[in-house]
C-alpha cells in the first residue's frame, strides 16, 4: 500500500467526489480524517467497514477556530498530518446566470469557501508539516479555468485563484519538504450533477478525446499519486484530469 500509516485530511468528504477521495486514500493504507459541514459519519463508517481507519470530524473550512480544532483533534488521534486534500467547495448549488446577475452575497460566499477555505486549512496544517519536514497539499481546481466556462463567473474565478494560490504557496513551503499541487477535474458525474438529469454530461462528452462520462473514481488515482512518494519532486503543478477535453 502506497500510503501506509500516513494521515490524510479530506475536506468536503461526507459525500460526492470527496467521499471517493477519502475511500481511495484509505484503501492505500492512509488513516483518513473525514471532515465536512455535513455529517461525515457515513463515509468514516464505510472506511472502517472496509478495514481502514478513519476519524469523522465536523468542521467548516471558513471558520478558523473550527479548522484549528479539526487539526488539533487529528494530531491528538494520529500524532501527525501528512496529507491535506482541499476538496470543500461551492458548486452544485450555484445557478447558471450572466455575471451581472450574480448576487454580491453569492459571489462573496463562493470566494469565502473556495479560496479563503484553502488558506485557512493550509495555515492550520503548516506547523505539523514543518515539524515533520514533509507534507502533501493537494488543492482541487477545475477545468473550467482552462475553458473560460460562461455563466459561472464566480466559480471559475475562484478556481483560477486556486491555481495561483497553489503556485505561490509551493514556493513558500518547499524548503520544509512540503509539496503543493492542484488537480483540475473535468465535468464529473458526482451525486449533485447526476440530480440535474440524464443529459447532465452531454456537452462535456462531446469535447473529450475519451468519449465517456467522467466519474469521481477517475480522479482518485491522481490524488493518490500526489499524496505518495511517487510525486516527491513534483510541486507547483496543475494536473488536468478530464478525458482530453481541455489542452494547456
Amino acid at each position: 500500500m502506497r500510503l501506509k500509516d500516513r494521515v490524510a485530511i479530506v475536506t468536503g468528504s461526507a459525500q460526492g467526489i470527496g467521499r471517493v477521495y477519502a475511500l481511495r486514500l484509505a484503501s492505500e493504507g492512509a488513516k483518513v480524517v473525514v471532515t465536512d459541514v455535513l455529517d461525515p459519519g457515513a463515509t468514516a463508517h464505510e472506511i472502517s467497514a472496509q478495514g481502514g481507519e478513519a476519524l469523522a470530524l465536523r468542521a467548516d473550512v471558513v471558520d478558523p477556530q473550527s479548522v484549528e480544532e479539526m487539526v488539533r483533534n487529528t494530531v491528538a488521534r494520529f500524532r501527525r498530518v501528512d496529507i491535506l486534500v482541499n476538496n470543500a467547495a461551492l458548486f452544485g448549488e450555484l445557478e447558471r446566470r450572466p455575471f451581472d446577475q450574480i448576487p454580491l452575497d453569492e459571489w462573496d460566499r463562493v470566494m469565502m469557501v473556495n479560496v479563503k477555505g484553502l488558506f485557512i486549512c493550509c495555515r492550520a496544517v503548516l506547523s505539523s508539516m514543518k515539524l515533520q519536514r514533509k507534507g502533501r497539499i493537494i488543492n482541487i481546481s477545475s477545468g473550467t479555468v482552462l475553458q473560460g466556462t460562461p455563466w459561472f463567473l464566480h466559480y471559475v474565478t475562484s478556481k483560477g485563484a486556486v491555481v495561483a494560490f497553489t503556485r505561490a504557496l509551493a514556493r513558500e513551503v518547499g524548503e520544509f519538504g512540503i509539496t503543493v499541487n492542484t488537480i483540475a477535474p473535468g465535468h464529473t458525474l458526482s451525486e449533485v450533477v447526476r440530480r440535474r438529469g440524464p443529459n447532465a454530461d452531454e456537452r462535456a462528452l462531446a469535447t473529450r478525446a475519451i468519449r465517456r462520462s467522467q466519474v469521481p473514481e477517475d480522479l482518485a488515482g491522481t490524488v493518490v499519486f500526489l499524496a505518495s512518494d511517487d510525486s516527491e519532486f513534483m510541486t507547483e503543478q496543475m494536473i488536468v484530469v478530464d478525458g482530453g477535453s481541455a489542452l494547456h
